[in-house]
């Protein structure tokens, strides 16, 4: 048997020119010790909207696709596989354990016969082996999107999917005698080495898409519990979960081909184990200018955190709390207060999810209210050597320094100006900057390209 899953990810077939995705959707795993009964692997990763997925072994069936055979009816997408592992045997690592498990799994499918289109879509967060078959000190795991489409004829297409758009150049060989996976692409991130989870943190896939039916619940035949999964990988359904809002698979190409789907796959077996709600801070910056009554002050803050019901806010300089608000389902939160709050004041986000994870607790994180800086200008004039740059602050009336360096961080020199707009303009030679960053005392920061003149 052999693992394409282990393979550097491939483009045949293909050339892939551009490619949008949104990483470090998934927030924590398991850390261990990790047990025999889950192969040595995490037992649960968690993503940003606060859910857990277990890894996913199962045999609980869907009541939804009736009695039946378990492979062919199972919750966790299960299945014997010759010499490894036989599903009427109870699973024992490594001598009855598949080649390959997963925490989720994502499909998606359009066949258009009007255009010859048939389109596969595929995301996983898969447990598996690095050389192929279950042995301790082989384990891996990754993040996995792939792509194949069958194509008519050839032209630029872009895929929107749920995580990201990839755009794909297909040309006359890559066509062929049939148009069979012109497109044909797999992208394995967080592969590292064997014992190494992390690196699956950073792939593209994240938060995990969930049906809006579910969550389903089914008996665990071995022990009688309960389980609850994301999805019934019988059946295809809309999906929410997307940190793009884009709960579809779209193909866009030539002649006007416009293809989609809303339905999707899963399988995810939620975990119980009692998590602290993620919440991840992006930004807290404040304005100050001179206003009729005074001076007027505006901090805004935004975070990642689980999409409502959860419940967000922060807090800072002993000023009550602030409720933040979240708009699309995606998890992006903000607040804004008019308190008169100091540069650097310590900014506490809170975030509680328990309405919607009942085993999650409520969390914090923190981070330093700053102004912002924006580079309006960055000249360089290589007729006289002469460099030029303008900087703004927000902090308009409070007159921090502005301080100019290359992008080595090499010190330039200070921009001065009575107003919130400061400049500089001196003399650098013989090579000028390629890029240069301006840093404000009070704690913006803003880097920019030099632009060159005659």
């Amino acid at each position: 048997m052999h693992h394409p899953a282990l393979k550097a990810s491939a483009l045949a077939c293909a050339v892939l020119f551009a490619s949008q995705t949104l990483q470090a959707e998934l927030y924590r795993y398991d850390s261990g010790p990790y047990l025999n009964e889950f192969g040595g692997f995490p037992a649960w990763y968690q993503d940003t909207h606060g859910r857990a997925l277990e890894l996913c072994r199962s045999l609980a069936v869907s009541s939804r696709a009736g009695a039946g055979d378990p492979e062919a009816s199972n919750m966790c997408a299960l299945a014997s596989e010759p010499d490894l592992y036989d599903i009427s045997q109870p699973l024992s690592f490594p001598d009855n354990f598949p080649s390959e498990m997963f925490w989720f799994t994502a499909d998606a499918f359009i066949e258009d016969p009007v255009s010859g289109i048939n389109l596969i879509w595929i995301a996983a967060l898969e447990a598996a082996f690095a050389n192929e078959e279950p042995a301790e000190g082989d384990q891996v795991a990754f993040g996995r999107i792939r792509i194949r489409v069958d194509l008519p004829f050839p032209g630029v297409y872009t895929i929107t999917h749920p995580y990201g758009v990839d755009v794909f150049d297909v040309t006359e060989e890559d066509i062929g005698d049939d148009g069979r996976r012109a497109i044909n692409m797999t992208r394995d991130i967080g592969i590292g080495d064997p014992g190494d989870y992390s690196g699956a943190l950073t792939s593209d896939v994240g938060p995990f898409l969930r049906s809006v039916n579910g969550p389903y619940q089914e008996t665990n035949p071995d022990t009688g519990e309960l389980e609850s999964f994301i999805g019934d990988p019988n059946l295809e359904e809309a999906v929410t979960g997307s940190p793009f809002n884009t709960n579809y698979v779209r193909i866009e190409g030539p002649s006007g081909i416009d293809l989609r789907t809303e339905l999707f796959v899963l399988t995810g077996k939620l975990s119980t184990v009692e998590l602290p709600t993620p919440v991840v801070a992006e930004r807290a910056t404040f304005s100050r200018q001179a206003g009729p009554n005074g001076v007027e002050q505006r901090s805004d803050v935004f975070a990642l955190a689980p999409p409502p019901p959860a419940q967000v806010s922060f807090s800072a300089g002993g000023q009550a709390a602030t409720s933040m608000s979240e708009a699309d389902s995606t998890g992006r939160w903000y607040g804004q207060s008019d308190a008169s709050l100091a540069p650097h004041t310590t900014v506490e986000i809170h975030a509680d999810n328990s309405l919607a994870i009942p085993t999650s607790t409520a969390d914090s994180t923190t981070i330093g209210l700053i102004d912002q800086v924006i580079i309006q200008r960055a000249e360089y004039n290589l007729s006289n050597a002469q460099l030029t740059v303008e900087a703004y602050t927000s902090d308009e009336t409070g007159g921090p320094q502005l301080t100019l360096r290359d992008g080595h961080g090499n010190l330039i020199g200070q921009l001065s100006g009575s107003g919130p707009v400061k400049s500089l303009s001196t003399s650098i030679t013989p090579i000028p900057p390629a890029s240069i960053r301006v840093e404000s005392a009070h704690g913006g920061v803003d880097i920019e390209e030099v632009v060159l003149l005659p």
